[in-house]
Formats: structure tokens, C-alpha cells, sequence
């Protein structure tokens, strides 16, 4: 488990001190896909680079599975570090070596024989899906390859932590899902907590647990992406789930209409219509639509509600964890007829 108490940084600039973070605290848990989301400039990397062991806070604590790393140096520091794999926003791979040269360069470093070496880059090459471009330079692959090899490369020595900076930045976007899905893998099949930081909402909807949205170097928003997304006006919910737009003349044909949100298998195939069926109400999808969170599909649709027991069959729908709001009106959510 990593966690990070009142953590503060900043960096001299013209003479003064800039803070690049703000008493950040968080708690990341381990085996889970980690989300640090915000706007360039937010503290994000600088967060990274503590967690990593790269940057000594100005205050606060990092610590890792309990251990207070503001008190290692040297040799405790060094073998502390080697639990942490770390792939930076430009993979940083040797040109004249091969792919599997590459990803065996660590091993190499600690003195790993070449049997066992062998074994861990192949399984590394299989996890990361270029056992057929093992033999290959990095200028011979695509960027989303070359950062699919750095993940491998951090993996190599066995951390118990991997922190991806960006993992997605300057990839293509029809690559960008096998880089994601090489981190989740990482996750699932190796155990490992992976801590990754993103300007993009995309990269939370798809892979992560939990998240923790920065914000001029403080935490705004955090907590489990399913929880947060229940709640519309966080920024975790207007990031990443479907946009509304209804007219004034679709909104007109019902008494009222309202906003809901809907997590899981069964809520969204089966609660609408049980809703109306059981208290004889219209409930007519009129905006919205459904995106997936990891593997749950969820739904945010915009209603058209008509029907004297509108009110019980909204409270029940509510009862069985659905979110209903009335829907915010303004150019964002309600378009000209």
C-alpha cells in the first residue's frame, strides 16, 4: 500500500518558490490501477516523482507499505527504488539493442544468469504482446510499441509498484487501448499496483480503480471511480460519462424530465422498464447513452417522464442505486428546437 500524507513541493523559479503541490495526501491500495488526473501543470508528474522516490517532499510523508522513505539513503534507498518501476512519457530504450535487449538490460544490471533471463523476457514479451517483434530495433516499431517495450523494461526486475507518467501521451489513439490493457494485465496477472498519471478522462474510464484529481497542485476529487461517477456535478462524472443534449421541443412532450445515472448489468438493461411497467409511467430515453467503466457498462440518459406515480416510481428506481437529479439547464444540456 502506498500512501502519501500532506505532501507538499515546490521548486525555485526567478528567484522564488513555486509549489507544484499543495498538502497532497492519498492512499493508494495495493494491487489496484490508480488514476492521478488533472490539466498540464497540475503537480501530477511532480506527485509521481515522490511516490517514485525520485523527489524528497519539502513536507509530508511517502510511505510504502508503512516504511517512512523520508528516512532511507544510500543503500536502504537504492533497494527501496528497485520496488519501484517507473516508465516516463519518452521511453527510454538503447537504439542499437534489440526489443528483448532492451527489456533484458536490467536483469542484466543484476547480474540475472542468462537462463533465467531468457524466461523472464519472454514472459514479459508475451504479457506485453511483441513476442514477434523481439528481434526488432525501436525504430522499427510504432510509438504504442516502444511504450508497450518501456513497461516491459520497468516490469523486468519485479517490482511491487509500477508508476506510468502519461502512458498515453504521443500515441496514436487506436494504440492507445493496448497500452492501457498492458498496464490492467500488469495488474491482474503480475500482481502488481500501478499508479498511473493522465491529463486524459479516457484513460480513467477505461483502467482505473480509484482516482485522485489534481488541481493547481491539490487534491479536488477523490475516491473510487464508481462512486464518484454517482455523483454528476464531480469532475469524475462530467469527464467521463456520456454528454446530454435535449431540445426545449423533445423536453415539452413530457410532464417533466429528469437525469439518471445507471451502474452495472442489471440497472441498465432491466430497471427502466421494470420501473415503468410496475407504476404505469412513461420513461422515455430522450438524451444521454451508455459507456463502459473498465468492464461495468453504465448509463446516463436524460428521461422524459409522463404518469400520475412519476414520483414513486423515480423514488424506486433511486432505492435500487440508481442516481436521479433534475437535469441542469443552460447551453450545455438543453439545445434550440
Amino acid at each position: 500500500m502506498i500512501t502519501v500524507e500532506n505532501v507538499s513541493k515546490s521548486f525555485p523559479f526567478h528567484g522564488n518558490r513555486v509549489a507544484a503541490l499543495r498538502d497532497v495526501s492519498v492512499d493508494v491500495q495495493a494491487g489496484s490501477l490508480f488514476g492521478v488526473v488533472g490539466p498540464s501543470g497540475s503537480g501530477k508528474s511532480t506527485l509521481a516523482r515522490c511516490i517514485a522516490l525520485q523527489e524528497r517532499p519539502d513536507r509530508g510523508v511517502v510511505r510504502l507499505d508503512g516504511l517512512n522513505t523520508a528516512t532511507l539513503d544510500g543503500k536502504r534507498l537504492r533497494e527501496i527504488r528497485r520496488q519501484l518501476g517507473v516508465v516516463g512519457t519518452k521511453p527510454e530504450l538503447i537504439a542499437e539493442r534489440t526489443i528483448a535487449g532492451n527489456i533484458a538490460s536490467p536483469l542484466e544490471q543484476l547480474g540475472v544468469d542468462g537462463p533465467q533471463r531468457r524466461s523472464r523476457v519472454g514472459s514479459l514479451l508475451d504479457l506485453v504482446g511483441l513476442t514477434a517483434r523481439a528481434a526488432q530495433k525501436p525504430e522499427e516499431l510504432t510509438d504504442g510499441q516502444l511504450r508497450r517495450v518501456a513497461v516491459a523494461k520497468a516490469l523486468a526486475a519485479g517490482p511491487a509498484v509500477l508508476l506510468a507518467d502519461d502512458p498515453t501521451a504521443g500515441v496514436a489513439a487506436e494504440e492507445a487501448g493496448a497500452v492501457l490493457a498492458v498496464l490492467d494485465r500488469a495488474r491482474a496477472e503480475l500482481g502488481v499496483t500501478v499508479v498511473v498519471t493522465t491529463p486524459d478522462a479516457d484513460v480513467v474510464r477505461r483502467v482505473c480503480d480509484d482516482v485522485a484529481v489534481l488541481d493547481n497542485g491539490a487534491i479536488v476529487e477523490r475516491g473510487t471511480v464508481l462512486d464518484l461517477i454517482s455523483t454528476p456535478d464531480s469532475w469524475t462524472a462530467q469527464a467521463v460519462l456520456p454528454s446530454i443534449e435535449t431540445s426545449r421541443a423533445q423536453s415539452a412532450k413530457y410532464d417533466r424530465s429528469v437525469d439518471v445515472v445507471l451502474i452495472g448489468f442489471a440497472s441498465v438493461g432491466a430497471l427502466l422498464p421494470e420501473a415503468a411497467s410496475r407504476f404505469d409511467v412513461e420513461l422515455a430515453t430522450i438524451g444521454g447513452g451508455l459507456t463502459r467503466i473498465g468492464d461495468t457498462p453504465i448509463a446516463r440518459f436524460r428521461l422524459g417522464v409522463r404518469g400520475e406515480r412519476a414520483d414513486a416510481a423515480l423514488s424506486w428506481i433511486s432505492d435500487r442505486g440508481a442516481h436521479v437529479s433534475q437535469p441542469v439547464r443552460g447551453p450545455q444540456s438543453v439545445v434550440a428546437a
